[in-house]
């Protein structure tokens, strides 16, 4: 396979890229007194702020004025930085389903503000708030161009509070300048901001924002002018102690595990625009846990990131590669490991560190350093890892980022192999923005190393996508050779030469119902370079899909599938059962309904149900979501998951459940109850998550865990704990 492919793809569009200029602007005045944040802007100097207003519609129609318009005034001082927003309404029916922070803001009434800090179209901070001063915050990256850019797990010290008023409410912030990372002595930030109304059915922004682009887009943004440069940040150094005791029982193996860790993180800033982040001895033991998934394909599924030390900056790391295909780092690696008997156990870690954040205006650096622990009775080798990232900006919004990742056992142990002592990755990409994003699209190239590896050592790929408001379409493919290996990434299978195209056409009507519809054809290939390039699946995609102007959708798939099984394979997971045999292909052809409601409203669902050949039988599968609003105290949902599999006999057949059942109760905007109930009988489990968290001071938390888990077959216990932990955000 010529490794050279891309290059000619990646001179033609290393060219993409003109400043976008926008008429909107307006000027911040400096200020040397405190505002006290209540909601009310009743101090003089709001008077004097200038504004930012004439909000345009972006839903259901991208082409007019805001019927309910929203002014945002901002102040600063050298500490800190005042948002005050009249955000006017038809009534006060608003809708507001939780009291606890970091919601999402689809489907509910609430307001939020993208700060570009670098002026780079690349990364943006966003704060938000609703009317009931509910808050939240986060990060963007990638341009905002999808929503694996959009990272709400971040957290920040800030105030805000909202008062409700007849036909308008108010939000009142105090962000420190310290939650901000900027150049000393900059003169304006872009920004932008857009609005949630669930009463007059309507979303708007400040600077227009076309509908085929996402509202968190980075490319539509306007300019907010500093009457006088901003200073150095004085940033405290803030330090984040643990103390986490936890019993439990493991009824398997009749063991009592009662433990207590203590230890901590510390953020310290270098400069105004990188951030040092010190860990010992982490509590990366999750108190939210993960989503079951029903698993029917013949590979390993990603789980997001939760863990707070990786979520800052966390695209400069794990934004390399194909995230469907091979990431070549993967965060969720470190403080997992295979013990003695190939299962997954937690490797604990013994500290770590991670410097990130903006050099200058075109260069970001990162770099992150991990210790995990020995445990020799499970044969687990105590690593280090490490990543280090560099990006360059190039032209407006595009970007050449380089990655190196190293795991590696320092110590000689007897039961490591030499060809896995040590692994490592180095790798380009270059990630491309346009102006206007019409353009996006990334070209990499990534080698891997370890001793005695194979000569097919390499990854790499092309995305290139073109997006209008009429016609999408995008050239998709990727080559991972059968040697490529990267122990801290995800790679979900190699040995293959991937194009996946696809090509879109969407109408907008004037008048109807609908707001929009549209075609889309998607074909997935993929050769196996070691079998001769034998084809050995695709996935032929057809669709329709429609959204409605009462924020309504519904899509019709179609899948034509073809797989070749080169090794032997059980669909349904059933122990012991006869698996498909090896070297046949197999073509399959399956049709899928989606329909979700309007979220706006106090019951709301999503149905999805699909029929159609598998493999060498039939599956019936539905998939469906519920959940019905009590609102701002209590939210309750369901989600099923139903798979039937029919296959000839001597092959097994199944019927495969999972249900999860949540109930989410926020008491105020400091004490939140959450039970998560997960049946899967294709895991054989039924676990209970009850979660009751205060946050009895900023960012500082106080968390007692109940889980338990059982068999499903028999109702015997499994494995059963409590957690009491305890977290404190201390600035000094």
């Amino acid at each position: 396979m010529p490794k050279t492919y891309l290059l000619p793809f990646l001179l033609c569009f290393f060219l993409i890229g003109n400043a976008q200029t926008n008429p909107k602007s307006f000027t911040i005045k400096f200020i040397e007194e405190e505002i006290k944040i209540d909601g009310i802007l009743d101090e003089a100097i709001w008077e004097k702020a200038e504004s930012a207003n004439n909000f345009q519609q972006y839903f259901p129609s991208d082409s007019i004025l805001a019927e309910q318009q929203t002014e945002i005034k901002m102040l600063y001082s050298s500490t800190t930085l005042y948002v005050g927003s009249k955000i006017y309404t038809s009534g006060d029916d608003y809708v507001v389903p939780s009291l606890q922070r970091d919601f999402r803001a689809g489907g509910n009434d609430n307001i939020s503000i993208m700060f570009d800090t670098f002026n780079d179209g690349t990364n943006a901070f966003l704060f938000g708030s609703n009317p009931y001063g509910v808050r939240r915050e986060a990060l963007i990256s990638g341009g905002g161009f999808d929503l694996n850019g959009f990272t709400t797990s971040w957290d920040v010290k800030w105030r805000g509070e909202s008062k409700i008023y007849d036909g308008y409410y108010v939000t009142e912030w105090a962000i420190p300048l310290t939650s901000f990372k900027f150049k000393e002595g900059e003169t304006k930030w872009r920004m932008n901001s857009y609005r949630f109304d669930t009463q007059s059915n309507e979303t708007s922004t400040w600077i227009e924002i076309p509908q085929n682009q996402l509202i968190f887009s980075l490319a539509f943004m306007g300019d907010m002018v500093f009457e006088k440069p901003l200073g150095k940040s004085r940033t405290p150094i803030a330090l984040i102690p643990y103390v986490n005791a936890i019993s439990a029982k493991d009824f398997e193996t009749n063991d009592n595990l009662n433990t207590l860790s203590v230890g901590g993180d510390a953020k310290i800033a270098v400069g105004n625009s990188l951030n040092l982040d010190l860990t010992l001895n982490p509590d990366f033991s999750t108190v939210e846990v993960d989503n079951f998934i029903t698993n029917l394909t013949r590979f390993e599924v990603a789980l997001p990131e939760r863990r707070q030390f990786f979520v800052d900056n966390n695209d400069l790391f794990a934004s390399f590669g194909s995230r469907r295909d091979a990431n070549p780092f993967f965060s969720r690696r470190i403080g997992i490991a295979q013990d003695i008997d190939g299962e997954s156990v937690e490797n604990g870690i013994i500290g770590g560190m991670r410097l990130s954040g903006k050099l200058n205006e075109n260069w970001r650096l990162g770099l992150l350093n991990l210790q995990t622990e020995e445990d020799i009775s499970n044969e687990i080798a105590s690593n280090n890892n490490t990543v280090f990232a560099l990006q360059k900006k190039m032209f407006s919004r595009s970007n050449l980022s380089f990655i190196f990742v190293n795991r590696e056992t320092f110590k000689d142990y007897d039961f490591v192999e030499a060809s896995d002592r040590y692994n490592r990755v180095v790798g380009l990409d270059y990630n491309l923005a346009s102006a206007d994003n019409t353009w996006v699209g990334k070209f990499y190239y990534h080698k891997s190393f370890a001793t005695d590896i194979g000569d097919e050592d390499s990854s790499t790929g092309v995305d290139l996508r073109y997006n209008s408001r009429n016609v999408n379409f995008g050239v998709r493919g990727n080559y991972i050779g059968d040697d490529f290996r990267s122990d801290l990434g995800f790679i979900r299978r190699t040995d293959i030469i991937a194009a996946r195209p696809f090509a879109e056409y969407n109408f907008w009507p004037k008048k109807g119902k609908l707001n929009t519809h549209g075609f889309r054809f998607s074909p997935n290939f993929i050769w196996r370079p070691t079998l001769d390039y034998q084809n050995t699946d695709y996935t032929i995609f057809s669709s329709w899909s429609a959204q409605f102007k009462q924020q309504q959708e519904i899509s019709v798939r179609m899948f034509n599938r073809y797989t070749f099984l080169t090794d032997t394979f059980d669909p349904t997971g059933t122990d012991g059962a006869v698996e498909l045999p090896a070297d046949i292909g197999y073509n399959y052809t399956a049709f899928e309904i989606q329909f979700r409601s309007d979220r706006r409203k106090v019951f709301s669902y999503s149905l999805e149900p699909q029929y159609g050949d598998f493999y060498n039988g039939a599956r019936f599968s539905f998939e469906g979501d519920m959940s019905l609003r009590l609102q701002p105290k209590v939210f309750l949902s369901l989600n099923v998951n139903y798979d039937k599999i029919t296959l000839p006999d001597p092959y097994p057949s199944a019927d495969l459940w999972l249900i999860s059942p949540r109930i989410n109760i926020t008491l105020n905007k400091s004490i939140f109850w959450s039970t998560l109930v997960q049946y899967s009988n294709q895991r054989d489990n039924l676990g209970f998550n009850s979660r009751v968290q205060w946050r009895f001071a900023p960012l500082s938390d106080l968390f007692i865990v109940y889980n338990d888990n059982y068999f499903v077959n028999t109702f015997m216990p499994r494995s059963r704990s409590i957690n009491l932990k305890f977290t404190y955000w201390l600035n000094i």
